[in-house]
């Protein structure tokens, strides 16, 4: 049996709901007998809570792909004999689907490229089968890496480390940058897998010739059939091809060949645009006419002091969207759209609860589900009081009125109170020591007040 040859690069999202219908699409396309799907554990092999991040990826795929994901480990090539390390690459060539995701794209690197799985790859690649890398682990497979980690939060000065250059073999010369619409930092640039414009746009110039960036937006992936040579974008945002600071943004729904992407690169690198008939055609379908080829970049990066920017994440989105639909009931008092928003609210925690998400939405999301639990709780406390309190201030008042009308002899006045009263389910009893009220059950309106009084409420008037 020869499987298809697969390559899914994805900019983050790979273990959301966002990325559901991509991962079953994948292996819709791999024979259900085929070998086992594999979790490479390497890029976060270093952290505390590797363990964890393993547990929640096979929970996912479990849950939401109903595919049983095998862990290929090889969280450190110091720690790994010989026999390991073939045991790990063995594991590799055997699998049917490959899938590697968040960490750090360096760390990665060093071990992989100890190990020997760059061949490994080439050869699934070439032969048969899916690979799925995202996040860290997509970083890794261009012509050169971003040391995300060193730049952003160490200060090394901005500069490339070698990659896998995976992608060149398969006529694709670009360096990966995932997160690339990233806009974590509000205030400052954090696209571009948190390097910003002005350090891509220097790193761009120290790119090898015809080398190009591909940039993948967060929860975004570009769905490569290399037995065809055609792309496909997938996900919530594009994939931009960029050169010396000239982008193409490519719209998700935009399918075109492998080849289309080396000529993107090439026109923006003379300068103009890209003039496929074939891919222009399916960019302005996907986008309802609207090409997707960006303005010509400045190299000034926006200005984020006086205008802040910040892309919610799906998740984040769903959060807002929900919490606008349970303030909307509360202010109506519909309890069960109330009821049916916090549900929604708990539903999406879960539904994320398996990705590795960098930021702080769940959180977020927690703090939500319990502000709208407490509001919705301070309404029942309102609803559950007993309704002759409520009202009781009210038929007060009327009684008052009443009285004053009988002790101006207003009978007919005081009668059309009463009556009043009575339309109202309030029940007057008048007796040589006071008056009284009883509220009758809604249930009860039509009873006699004797048959009521053991469901109502009954007050003494001033």
């Amino acid at each position: 049996m020869t499987l298809p040859r697969l390559l899914v690069l994805m900019g983050s999202g790979e273990t959301s709901p966002t990325m559901v219908k991509t991962h079953r699409s994948v292996f819709e396309r791999l024979d259900e007998s085929a070998s086992p799907a594999v979790l490479l554990d390497t890029p976060f092999g270093f952290q505390e809570n590797a363990d964890e991040l393993v547990a929640r990826a096979q929970a996912y795929f479990a849950e939401s792909i109903g595919v049983r994901l095998e862990l290929a480990t090889y969280r450190s090539a110091a720690d790994a004999d010989e026999l390991a390390t073939a045991r790990f690459l063995a594991q590799v060539r055997a699998a049917s689907f490959v899938f590697a995701g968040p960490g750090s794209p360096t760390y990665a690197l060093a071990q992989w490229r100890a190990a020997g799985l760059r061949t490994v790859l080439e050869d699934k690649l070439a032969h048969g089968g899916a690979v799925t890398f995202a996040s860290a682990a997509v970083l890794t497979l261009g012509v050169a890496t971003v040391p995300v980690y060193e730049i952003y939060k160490v200060g090394e000065a901005p500069a490339w480390r070698e990659g896998l250059d995976v992608l060149a073999g398969l006529g694709i010369p670009a360096a990966v940058i995932p997160h690339y619409d990233n806009a974590e930092g509000g205030t400052h640039d954090t696209r571009f897998c948190y390097l910003g414009e002005h350090r891509l746009r220097a790193m761009e110039t120290h790119l090898p010739p015809r080398t190009f960036v591909l940039g993948l937006d967060e929860h975004t992936g570009l769905v490569v059939d290399l037995d065809r040579r055609r792309a496909e974008v997938v996900g919530r945002g594009g994939v931009t091809v960029r050169v010396a600071g000239r982008s193409e943004v490519l719209p998700t729904g935009t399918e075109l060949s492998v080849d289309d992407l080396e000529e993107i690169a090439a026109q923006l690198r003379r300068g103009g645009q890209h003039g496929s008939s074939a891919c222009e055609s399916a960019r302005l379908a996907s986008d309802g006419g609207r090409d997707g080829m960006s303005e010509p970049d400045t190299g000034r990066a926006p200005d984020f002091g006086s205008a802040p920017i910040r892309r919610l994440s799906p998740l984040a989105e769903a959060l807002q969207e929900q919490g606008s639909a349970f303030d909307a009931a509360l202010a109506a008092r519909q309890v069960d759209a109330a009821v049916a928003a916090i549900l929604a609210v708990e539903r999406e925690l879960a539904d994320w609860e398996a990705d590795t998400l960098e930021s702080d939405d769940r959180t977020r999301g927690r703090l939500l589900l319990r502000s709208m639990i407490t509001r919705l709780g301070d309404l029942a406390e309102v609803g559950a009081r007993d309704p002759a309190e409520l009202v009781g201030p009210f038929v007060d008042g009327l009684l008052e009125l009443r009285r004053a009308a009988r002790a101006a002899r207003r009978y007919e006045d005081a009668d059309q109170v009463r009556d009043l009263l009575v339309r109202l389910r309030v029940e007057v009893r008048d007796a040589p020591e006071g008056t009284t009220w009883l509220l009758r059950d809604a249930d009860a309106a039509g009873t006699p007040p004797a048959e009521a009084a053991a469901g109502s409420a009954a007050r003494s008037a001033g």
